[in-house]
């Protein structure tokens, strides 16, 4: 065993890549030997770890063989005999047989070679080409007379080869053994005693050949010399070697040479005939000679990859046995009739879908059995794919990725890969590898919609479904698998589960509890879909929920306060016209929408004809003027309803009194309740005050209205004192669509020393209704001011400060002032949430 090597380092395909190219290690081996006998230990001899070999791929390659003699044990490292090893059929002739393999080794990529030296073997017997030599040797031989015999073929070669002859002892011949110019032994018979015919007409002689073999081998054969008249001259041929090209794939029938030769002899003596002198046994089944023209034709299958080259001996005899010889060189063309053949050496699959561009997937390895040019080969990927083909050592090539892999978009590749060579014609071939891409969680699961809105109409059923959420994840299996959960947040103070679950697989999200539309109209919650992928991938959306109105809610009114322990009367001036504002009835609706829209209506009035109701305002007006026959105590039933489905409704009682005085109204403490004597005596003592102060004011309205007012009739409207601590602040429509439409005037005025300020209906700048199918607009979100003055019993301004508590939550529109400065009026409409604030004596200001 001999061992040279060097190595070197390289950089392939963008990658780190260390090389190890070794120089040969030899083994030589005996021919025939069994197989499974171990040749050697390569892992040994070159200094590598036999366990390591199976993780390395380790592997032998060979070129041009169609056989594998040899092989690699990858657990123990041993190269052992894989094929009997018949040296013969191997390398013929040829004196060195060798195999020359490539070991290949992985991670990194190593390369050894290494050279199997097939040593001879005595296998093979001298075997002479017929049963017997004829010889026809005229009498007039002289003594010392030479004649060639024919040349056993032994396969062996070397020692093994023949090495010597022996001639059974005769009185007429002995054998001298020549050795030809290739090293060859051939005997030839000298003539030791001179023939005579008459004495003997023929000899038999018996020749041996001894090969130098352990143990020896021979072969005979019978030697029969007929004693002829004189033959003195011999065939010559016209060349002693003829070199011969013969292209491979050659039809049968094609003639390689002819060879000639010439005997100067007449007769029989001078008659030729051509036959194989020394072939090899594959030669004899590939080629033949014709016996008369010397003709060499092909007669079987001529394949360059089998063998290059060809040698026969030619033998040329007269008619009486005298022969010449030639050598005949036949040399194998190549032609390109061997397409080149792809080996897949190495291949990962599947593969990431997040490799990096420049990342190995496979190595091939392309062969091509021709030469020269002819197993030159190109190797290309036609199909766009980002994949390309590296050259590495020798024939290898390295497949690598060239770009980024999404196997969403694409999951699976067939990438062809062709192999050309550079024979003419050129020869491919071309084989399909598959390459599949494995899933990486990168894909976050997507909503089918940026927002979701949910509607749920309130008294709803705790566990009914109210909406769906879907999120999609192309990613495969598990990283593509989406669960469904709410983000953790809280709804007016209170945790987001108390309200809403979902469904953690179908996305369904579901009411836990029943909802109310007048505490809470909507909410916004949050869903993470989540997938199953390590690390996992997350996104969210916002799914708004809105509680929509039910007709669960009686109309409440505010104004008059219910009846309880103590009365609400309102005085309506003898002189009241028909048209004038006496009195109205505010009542507000917790529901929304048409739900909240309301109608007012008379159910019961002591005087029918006197007066009337705005159908949606809740105005009570003077239906005629208001005569001396009418009767002083009106009691109006009101009722209130809504325009939900069904409709709900309240019923209220007005009581009006028509007097311009309270010194009028004797039945007045009848209408107070027997338990409350003393209560009504303090409530007909402020009736007086106050109607003192009202009939002093209602002169100076109507010397102001008659100077200014385009409508005198306004300085007769009856007032309506209503205590602005009736209204709370807390009915209020977000979306514009209150239980309060229209816009009014109010007359503010203070009585000495009272804590709740009073308003008086004077008008409505808009004496329609509402119609049902329109809703109010919000107020502007500006500051608006005017001026009040007020006048207490010394007639010195006074300072009133109102808060929102007292106001009424309308939004202040606009201020109007008496010219005389003693009487402000303020108009209203409806609020979402507002109040109007009087700060100081002179000036109003709007707080949100």
């Amino acid at each position: 065993m001999e061992y040279k090597g060097f190595s070197f380092s390289a950089s392939m395909f963008g990658l780190p890549l260390f090389l190890i190219l070794n120089g040969d290690l030899s083994y030589s081996i005996p021919e025939e030997m069994k197989r499974g006998s171990v040749i050697g230990n390569v892992a040994k001899d070159l200094g590598l770890d036999a366990k390591r070999l199976s993780g390395r791929k380790a592997r032998l390659d060979m070129d041009g063989s169609r056989q594998r003699y040899c092989d690699i044990n990858v657990n123990t490292g041993d190269l052992i005999v894989a094929e009997t090893i018949d040296r013969e059929e191997l390398c013929g002739p040829k004196v060195s047989c060798s195999l020359k393999y490539e070991l290949v080794l992985e991670k990194p990529l190593e390369l050894h070679r290494i050279t199997v030296q097939i040593q001879d073997i005595n296998d093979n017997s001298p075997r002479f080409p017929n049963a017997g030599i004829d010889l026809e040797i005229q009498e007039s031989a002289y003594k010392g007379a030479r004649y060639p015999l024919d040349e056993p073929h032994d396969s062996d070669i070397g020692l093994n080869g023949i090495q010597s002859y022996s001639l059974e002892r005769n009185g007429y011949f002995i054998l001298d053994v020549q050795t030809s110019s290739d090293g060859g032994k051939y005997g030839e018979l000298v003539l030791e005693k001179e023939l005579d015919r008459e004495q003997q007409q023929e000899v038999t002689l018996l020749l041996t050949a001894v090969d130098g073999g352990t143990p020896q081998r021979s072969g005979t054969v019978v030697i029969h010399v007929t004693v002829l008249d004189a033959n003195d001259n011999k065939p010559v041929f016209s060349q002693t070697v003829y070199k011969v090209g013969l292209p491979e794939n050659s039809p049968t029938g094609t003639v390689v040479v002819a060879v000639s030769a010439s005997d100067e002899d007449e007769g029989a003596n001078g008659e030729v005939s051509y036959e194989f002198n020394r072939i090899s046994d594959k030669a004899a089944k590939l080629f033949s000679i014709d016996k008369n023209t010397g003709e060499i034709k092909v007669q079987g299958p001529i394949d360059y990859e089998e063998n290059t080259e060809y040698e026969v001996r030619v033998q040329a005899k007269d008619g009486s046995g005298l022969a010449g010889n030639a050598k005949v060189m036949i040399e194998i063309t190549d032609l390109n009739d061997n397409a080149p053949v792809i080996l897949i050496k190495s291949f990962n699959n599947p593969i990431p879908e997040n490799v990096l561009p420049g990342t190995e997937v496979g190595i091939l390895n392309v062969q091509d059995e021709d030469s020269e040019g002819n197993r030159q080969v190109r190797c290309s990927i036609q199909q766009n794919v980002p994949f390309k083909l590296n050259p590495s050592i020798k024939n290898y090539y390295s497949l690598i990725t060239t770009g980024e892999l999404d196997r969403e978009i694409i999951s699976d590749y067939n990438i062809t890969i062709t192999a050309t060579d550079e024979g003419s014609p050129p020869l491919s071939s071309s084989m399909t590898i598959h390459v599949s891409v494995s899933d990486v969680n990168d894909n976050p699961p997507v909503f089918e919609e940026q927002s979701y809105s949910a509607y749920v109409t309130e008294n709803n059923k705790p566990g009914s479904s109210i909406c769906s959420v879907t999120a999609r994840d192309p990613d495969w299996r598990q990283n593509g698998t989406v669960v469904y959960s709410l983000l953790p947040s809280g709804v007016n103070g209170v945790p987001v589960s108390s309200f809403l679950s979902i469904n953690g697989e179908t996305g369904v999200i579901h009411a836990v509890r029943t909802f109310d539309h007048e505490q809470f109209r909507s909410f916004k919650v949050h869903v993470v879909a989540r997938d199953n992928g390590s690390p996992p991938l997350s996104s969210n959306v916002t799914v708004s929920v809105f509680i929509t109105d039910e007709n669960d809610n009686s109309p409440q009114i505010l104004y008059p306060a219910p009846a309880g322990n103590s009365l609400m009367t309102e005085m309506v001036p003898k002189t009241t016209l028909a048209g004038s504002l006496v009195s109205k009835v505010i009542a507000v609706d917790a529901d929304s929408g048409q739900n909240a829209w309301l109608s007012y209506l008379f159910v019961k009035s002591t005087d029918p004809g006197l007066f009337t109701i705005g159908l949606h305002s809740g105005e009570i007006r003077a239906q005629r003027d208001i005569a001396e026959s009418d009767s002083m105590e009106q009691n109006l039933v009101i009722l209130v309803k809504d325009n939900g489905q069904p409709s709900l409704s309240t019923t209220c009682d007005v009581f009006l009194l028509i007097s311009d005085n309270l010194a009028e109204v004797p039945e007045l403490k009848d209408m107070a309740y027997e338990d409350s004597s003393k209560l009504t005596s303090y409530l007909i003592i402020a009736l007086v005050s106050v109607s003192t102060f009202f009939l002093t004011f209602i002169i100076l309205i109507l010397a102001v209205r008659f100077c200014r007012s385009r409508k005198p009739r306004m300085l007769f409207d009856g007032a309506v004192t209503i205590p602005s601590a009736y209204f709370p602040p807390n009915y209020a429509e977000v979306d514009g669509a209150g239980t309060l439409r229209s816009s009014y005037n109010y007359d503010a005025y203070l009585t000495t020393g009272s804590r709740t300020s009073d308003f008086k209906f004077v008008r409505s700048y808009n004496d329609s209704t509402l119609p049902a199918d329109q809703t109010l607009t919000r107020c502007p979100d500006t500051l608006l001011e005017g001026s009040i003055t007020t006048l207490n019993t010394a007639g010195e301004a006074n300072e009133v400060s109102l808060h929102s508590s007292e106001i009424p939550p309308f939004v202040c529109e606009r201020f109007r002032c008496g010219r005389m400065g003693y009487l402000s009026t303020v108009n209203y409409i409806p609020p979402p949430t507002t109040g109007c604030r009087l700060r100081t004596a002179r000036r109003i200001t709007i707080s949100h």
